[in-house]
């Protein structure tokens, strides 16, 4: 983690690394939901959580130089049944304003976090 993604209010996570800037692509980490305490929010809320990794994701980008515009592909983690799927998307939807780039949406049995419901990873290009 470096000064401008704290600065930003990512929280601080050991061993951890937001992303990684290779020429015109921006490696990512998967986000998770923490606000810029380290806290999960939305505990039991795919929706908080899903908007929670999305805001953590733009600061991410923002940081290095990038913009949502340049994610060109999303793969969005989501504990739990049916609902909770269709919860997650239609804040990712709504987030892109319609327009997701190519997305896979993956049910799991668990997650890195106590408490969470989803992660959110993408691929990013400048074109």
């Amino acid at each position: 983690m470096n000064e401008a993604e704290r600065a930003a209010g990512l929280p601080a996570t050991a061993q951890y690394q937001y992303a990684e800037r290779v020429g015109n692509q921006l490696f990512v980490a998967g986000q998770v939901p923490h606000d810029s305490q380290g806290q999960v929010v939305g505990l039991d809320d795919p929706h908080a959580q899903a908007l929670q990794c999305l805001s953590n994701l733009k600061a991410v980008l923002a940081v290095h130089g990038f913009s949502i515009s340049d994610v060109r592909q999303l793969v969005v983690y989501v504990v739990g049944g049916q609902a909770n799927l269709s919860a997650a998307w239609k804040t990712v939807a709504d987030f892109f304003g319609g327009q997701v780039p190519p997305a896979t949406l993956l049910g799991v049995a668990g997650l890195g976090y106590a408490g969470q419901l989803v992660e959110v990873q993408a691929t990013v290009l400048k074109a």
